[in-house]
């Protein structure tokens, strides 16, 4: 595979031959157009004006003489001949009257139009261009004047100009190709870095960075790679800690049940503690069977389609569903459950889902509430979106952490046990529930005086 750089030199190399040709056509268009047609228009002039010096009948000597000695002072040859025959005694070089007068050319001349010619002579080595302007009287051709001048070539025209400008060519193209060749080495340096870095996180290493050098398109692409970069190294480093903590939380229970089950095995456990080591062992293991059904909730709650269907739901009937399913819960705290929720509130959503957002987040709200206080449900309706407000009257959750509250495993009270704590998974599901339903949540606390965790989800369209 080529790379770009060998790519950039293909490309420049192309434009430099097609520059050479470009130069070369244009060359030989001005010089067919400039001076060979000038050369040509300027023979003919001067023969149709001579033609004017001829009376009808004969062709005088004294004509003849006069076209001779004004051939001594033109630049041009020209020669007035009765007979084209004999422009061979008048000419330096060998005449082919057949080919400079055919059977079409004679009725040409015959016409009163002149014949022209352009052709190689040997002689001169070079073209020669001639003009035959014809004589007539009466229909019969008394006699011609020929002009004829060699060309000169384009390097007789250039003369010594030529090597001054194959040097001065030479000299600009060894600057050029050196400007281009660092030129492409300056653009293609930031592309080697990024090559390099990408090899590099290939390999696992994910805090490689690219300098970014500049603001054009190689400057926005290194800094999007820094940013993609610097995602997966924080995804990566999340899956390590999530796979370090879920080992940890599994491995507790793991170890209570394994430990117990071994030493009533084994005989060590007496007749009056049996019951309560089986129900050490039950709790332990509803807690990893709560923890794994939380941890598969989560991944399938991540791996699923945002595009999930929603259809209309009764906002007010689904949270007084909830509130029915957590007032026990709620009474072993001595807490009241106030729900004010408009009953006109209908919502696009998915049923299952929406209940278990309120489930988490209320629990929630039960758990880090005081004994004898209350939690307030509200819903209303703000700018097409139906707001529910969960408000509890708790312990709170400081400042620094609120911004991490819906990250997985994550406890505010690490001192809590995780038998009253929770898995810290809870507000991550609610998180990626409300994105399904194409909804927001916000979380705001104080210390001591409750949390109120705001849910945004769109209404039924009319």
């Amino acid at each position: 595979m080529k790379k770009i750089a060998t790519r950039i030199w293909l490309l420049i190399f192309a434009f430099l031959v097609i520059t050479v040709v470009f130069m070369y056509v244009l060359t030989d268009f001005l010089y067919q157009r400039l001076y060979v047609q000038d050369t040509e228009d300027t023979m003919i002039e001067v023969g149709l004006k001579l033609q004017t010096m001829y009376d009808s009948g004969k062709v005088a000597d004294e004509f003849i003489a006069a076209i001779e000695q004004y051939n001594d002072y033109s630049n041009l040859n020209i020669f007035a001949v009765r007979n084209p025959r004999e422009l061979s005694a008048c000419v330096p070089f060998d005449i082919d009257y057949e080919t400079l007068i055919g059977a079409e050319e004679r009725l040409k001349l015959l016409s009163g139009k002149y014949v022209q010619k352009i052709g190689y002579e040997p002689r001169f080595d070079r073209q020669l261009i001639s003009v035959v302007i014809p004589l007539v009287d009466q229909n019969r051709l008394e006699g011609i004047i020929y002009i004829y001048f060699p060309l000169a070539k384009i390097s007789e025209l250039a003369n010594n100009e030529v090597i001054l400008l194959f040097i001065s060519a030479f000299i600009f193209l060894v600057v050029v190709s050196y400007l281009i060749y660092k030129g492409i080495r300056h653009i293609m340096r930031p592309l080697s870095e990024l090559q390099n870095a990408v090899e590099q996180m290939s390999y696992g290493r994910y805090e490689t960075r690219v300098p970014v050098n500049s603001r054009d398109e190689i400057g926005k692409l290194s800094s999007t790679f820094n940013k993609m970069a610097e995602a997966i190294q924080q995804e990566d480093e999340a899956r390590k800690t999530f796979l370090a903590t879920v080992s940890h939380e599994l491995r507790t229970p793991i170890s209570y049940v394994k430990g117990y089950s071994e030493a009533m095995q084994n005989g060590m456990i007496t007749e009056q503690r049996k019951e309560e080591t089986i129900q050490l062992i039950v709790r332990e293991a509803n807690r990893m069977e709560r923890l794994t059904n939380e941890l598969l909730q989560l991944a399938r709650t991540e791996n699923e389609q945002t595009n999930i269907v929603l259809y209309p739901i009764p906002l007010g009937e689904t949270v007084r569903e909830v509130q029915q399913i957590l007032t026990h819960q709620a009474h072993k705290k001595n807490i009241t459950l106030c729900v004010d929720v408009d009953d006109a509130l209908i919502i696009q959503a998915d049923e299952v889902k929406l209940k278990q957002i309120f489930i988490n987040i209320i629990e929630n709200a039960i758990n880090y509430s005081y004994e004898g206080s209350k939690v307030e449900i509200i819903a209303a309706e703000h700018s097409g979106y139906a707001v529910i407000t969960i408000k509890d009257y708790g312990i709170g959750i400081p400042q620094e952490d609120l911004s991490h509250v819906t990250e997985r495993f994550y406890r505010v009270n690490k001192a809590r046990s995780r038998a009253d704590g929770g898995s810290g998974l809870g507000l991550s599901i609610v998180e990626q529930l409300v994105k399904q339903l194409q909804g927001k949540l916000e979380i705001d606390s104080v210390i001591e005086k409750g949390t109120i965790v705001k849910i945004q989800l769109p209404l039924m369209e009319e």
